[in-house]
């Protein structure tokens, strides 16, 4: 290790949010540019990332390490206790200097802070507690706060951190309890589940005890209610347990004003750096919002830092083309009421990477097509390749003035270039000459999508990819 003493702040800054790159629970900007004249505004690489709310907002948060060193040597990270790279640890007021800092100055609306483990996970927990509580308390910051929970640290401390954060997540890291004793073996799944477990129940009590401050469900949760299929029940009523074995033990003297963790839990996986199929992914992120109810799962295409002998050998760039079809396959699953058995089965593990998901399982089953856009329910437009949720809720809301054409779909957003091999209207397909045929199909899809990769096949700087790219809960068909 090379640890760096007597450094400034700023000094310590460019370490630690080098440091958190790497996460990508929110989008990093890596963009540095400096003020020119004539002109306003400039830009930091250092430690700002943007992260995107619900109705499709941009949020620019503070993305920071506490430290980044670690005990641990986890083979495919940059951090790991073997390595040689300078390391540096923040203090809890420093951390809240700069948090309130960029807020005075209108750089940030919030804080993203994850850490290294250094001593023991409860010691770790235990720093990034006094940093959030004094944040609150002290300097009585009301901003946005997203937080890493340390695996392996006590109950305790995960639920210090949850009162003052608005997100938490810990990082499942690799898709498989497999994969991380081969690349990760001072962690287990046992250490990651435990807190997981402790966060959702805590929610969950939370909005029992305290309403809609506890937060809502996740997007995936509304659409298998409004599916009507069951989910695991798996969390314990706070107010039969009157404060025993419950997650929220400390409930009645904390600030409820905010909720316990109001923003609900993510995670992050690893793609690339062991040998799972996108099918065991698909069925992993299914199982974790089944059994977790989590906001989102984020997926990070290996990147060997390390030229570890035992992590996979890269031929050219990251895997961003997998990635970019997992995250599409995530949208299916939480908006569209997708299956992950219906996207991909074993003997089928991979996702087409020339074709969307939805694309191509709507190929795989032609047999359900073309879809009569007149009479089609909700769900069944969802299944249409070029319909989103909004888009499908504009189609059932105009159906009640009068029959739709195709000048009418595409005034209330369907995308037509892929839309029209899939449906009819008032039982007459927008071309006579179209086939649902496959071949033919595949064909044009491609012909008229050919720029839909472009870049990725090409020595490009690794640059991570936003979530709304190609592809978004609305404008994602």
């Amino acid at each position: 290790m090379i640890f760096q003493e007597n450094i400034t702040l700023q000094e310590k800054l460019a370490i630690l949010s080098d440091a958190a790159k790497y996460d990508v629970a929110c989008t990093s900007s890596g963009v540095d540019r400096k003020g020119k004249k004539g002109q306003t505004g400039n830009t930091s690489a250092s430690g700002i990332c943007h992260s995107f709310s619900a109705d499709g907002r941009c949020i620019s948060l503070l993305k920071i390490l506490y430290t980044n060193e670690c005990i641990y040597n986890c083979k495919y990270c940059i951090n790991r206790c073997t390595n040689d790279v300078p390391r540096a640890t923040f203090t809890p007021e420093e951390v809240c200097t700069l948090t309130m800092e960029f807020y005075r100055r209108n750089y940030i609306e919030g804080l993203f802070l994850s850490s290294g483990i250094i001593e023991s996970p409860d010691y770790t927990m235990e720093l990034i507690c006094k940093t959030l509580q004094d944040l609150r308390r002290v300097h009585r910051f009301n901003g946005y706060i997203h937080c890493k929970a340390i695996p392996g640290a006590s109950p305790e401390l995960v639920e210090e951190a949850g009162w003052y954060a608005d997100r938490m997540s810990v990082n499942l890291e690799l898709p498989t309890a497999r994969g991380l004793k081969e690349l990760a073996p001072n962690k287990s799944r046992k250490s990651i589940l435990t807190p997981m477990r402790q966060i959702q129940n805590g929610v969950a009590e939370s909005r029992e005890l305290l309403g809609m401050k506890g937060g809502n469900q996740s997007a995936y949760w509304y659409t298998q209610k409004r599916l009507d299929r069951p989910l695991p029940e798996t969390t314990v009523s706070a107010l039969e347990c009157q404060g025993k074995n419950t997650a929220l033990s400390t409930w009645k003297q904390r600030d409820k004003s905010r909720g316990f963790v109001p923003s609900g839990q993510s995670t992050q996986m690893i793609i690339g750096a062991t040998g799972e199929s996108d099918y065991e992914i698909m069925a992993v992120t299914e199982a974790l919002y089944q059994r977790f109810d989590l906001k989102r799962v984020f997926y990070s295409a290996f990147i060997n830092v390390n030229q570890d002998a035992s992590l996979p050998a890269l031929n050219g760039q990251p895997s961003l083309r997998r990635e970019h079809r997992l995250y599409q396959a995530d949208f299916l699953l939480r908006y569209y009421g997708f299956r992950a058995d219906e996207l991909l089965t074993e003997k089928r593990p991979f996702f087409n990477t020339y074709l969307d998901p939805k694309c191509d399982w709507a190929l795989s089953h032609l047999e359900q097509f073309p879809v009569e856009i007149n009479t089609a329910d909700f769900n069944t437009l969802l299944r249409v390749p070029g319909i989103g949720t909004k888009s499908a809720r504009r189609i059932v809301a105009a159906r009640r003035t009068g029959k739709l054409d195709y000048q009418t779909l595409k005034a209330v957003g369907v995308v037509m270039k892929r839309a029209i091999y899939f449906i009819t209207c008032n039982g007459k397909m927008m071309y006579q000459f179209l086939k649902i045929d496959e071949d033919y199909i595949t064909r044009h899809l491609l012909e008229n999508d050919k720029d839909v990769m472009k870049g990725f096949d090409t020595k490009v700087t690794y640059k991570q990819l936003t979530l709304f790219d190609d592809f978004g809960v609305e404008n994602y068909g």
